[in-house]
């Protein structure tokens, strides 16, 4: 974490462009972070569900405590474990998952001092790794999972490289508003005009 000299620091602090950047980076990197975390946990929790209903919400399988909290004490963590036990994660992206979560938690505790002192945190750089991470378990989960158990893709060929899941979508369409596109805006209005009562 590098500090501007003070000169620039201030500069930096009264220009509404890099103001506007460092806190909309910020807060795509935590909420980025976010889905990863969900993917996570909530792709297991649904694996092992076995009903549902209105009081108690998700009824989960006694396998699910079994198999995956029986790993940790910390759910994310149980789950992480059970992703490597399955093949879907191995121990470098166990490593690469606990510095994703530290610059999480920097940013969400040290906000001013990125805000208002410039201190680089190097979002950037991490952010492709969360993208990567976040990837590989959602391709997992439709390679091992969604695609045997859809008969729409019986006999046929599946280029892994070019599945896009649903989680990564929304990140490129985050990315996409934030750079200032509008086409995805203009898109959804011509196809989904408002209803007139």
């Amino acid at each position: 974490m590098d500090k501007e000299p003070v000169y620039t620091q201030w500069e930096q602090f009264l220009s509404p462009k890099v103001m506007q950047e460092r806190l909309i980076s910020a807060s795509l990197y935590i909420t980025a972070y976010e889905i990863l975390k969900e993917s996570i946990i909530d792709r297991i929790r649904s694996f092992y569900m076995v009903g549902w209903n209105i009081e108690d919400g998700e009824v989960l399988g006694s396998e699910y405590k079994l198999e995956v909290l029986s790993l940790n004490n910390s759910v994310l963590y149980a789950s992480l474990s059970w992703l490597q036990t399955q093949g879907a994660i191995n121990h470098i992206d166990l490593e690469s998952f606990e510095a994703l979560k530290k610059l999480r938690n920097s940013l969400a505790h040290n906000l001013p001092k990125l805000v208002l002192q410039g201190i680089n945190f190097k979002i950037e750089d991490n952010f492709q790794k969360l993208f990567d991470l976040l990837r590989k378990i959602e391709v997992w989960w439709i390679v091992e999972f969604e695609i045997p158990t859809n008969p729409d893709f019986d006999g046929k060929d599946i280029d892994v490289d070019k599945i896009t899941p649903g989680p990564i979508i929304m990140m490129q369409m985050m990315l996409e508003v934030l750079s200032g596109n509008e086409d995805l805006l203009k898109h959804y209005k011509e196809h989904n005009p408002p209803s007139v009562e």
